[in-house]
């Protein structure tokens, strides 16, 4: 039949012995695939550096607000810590011996004191101070924290405890504290207030010797500064 044998493979004799056609796809060089490599590393570079001035942005626009953008002649009363010092990442102790990361106290305003255990009238200044500048700010107190930094092992009296119900109190070795904080010319590091920010950087430090009259520049500053983060910043961690 016709049909058959116009449909058969015999009528097209060498049709099965043709090459089978293969597409060959060259190798990208060595050199291209490290050049794209290195462009790709850079953009991530990039993105990350991105991702992190956004996540600063608040904290440097009230940093502005505060030191640059304000009336003219006023003046703050602590000193800013350029370049500010970033929070050591230690272990430190509560008074029960518990271990506590001295880096979970970020996430709020901090007001710090330094002092041993065995805590002179100046510590108990400060220790009162602290809890009536943090009081004085009103709605704002529970966005900051006030600290209290034990450096040695002295027990602390039983009598001051009661007072001590709303401060953080830890014990961090010296040398770890002593890289963090300093004190101004002149002065040892119990002589000062400290203040750190919520991402857990040394920012300001009060003069030394408060009394009546600068403890209330201390409360504007305080003021100031919780004014100038209300954008971002709220209270808890």
């Amino acid at each position: 039949m016709s049909g058959s044998n116009s449909s058969s493979p015999a009528a097209k004799p060498g049709a099965l012995d043709q090459p089978l056609g293969l597409t060959v796809h060259s190798l990208p060089e060595p050199g291209g695939a490290a050049m794209a490599d290195g462009q790709r590393t850079r953009t991530g570079r990039w993105k990350m550096l991105a991702v992190m001035l956004v996540c600063a942005a608040p904290v440097i626009a009230s940093y502005f607000m505060y030191y640059v953008v304000r009336p003219e002649g006023r003046r703050n009363y602590g000193e800013l810590i350029d370049p500010q010092r970033p929070m050591p990442s230690v272990i430190a102790t509560d008074l029960a011996g518990k271990p506590v990361a001295l880096p979970s106290l970020q996430g709020q305003w901090l007001l710090v004191s330094v002092a041993g255990g065995g805590c002179d009238a100046p510590c108990e200044r400060h220790l009162y101070l602290q809890r009536q500048l943090r009081e004085g700010l009103g709605k704002d107190k529970d966005r900051l924290d006030w600290v209290w930094l034990i450096p040695d092992d002295a027990p602390v009296r039983d009598s001051l405890k009661p007072a001590l119900q709303q401060a953080t109190v830890l014990r961090v070795k010296g040398e770890p504290l002593a890289q963090w904080l300093a004190p101004a010319r002149g002065h040892q590091l119990p002589d000062h207030l400290y203040v750190i920010d919520p991402m857990g950087h040394w920012m300001m430090r009060f003069p030394a010797g408060q009394d009546t009259v600068s403890a209330a520049k201390t409360r504007k500053d305080l003021e100031r500064l919780m004014r100038a983060s209300a954008g971002w910043d709220k209270e808890g961690r």
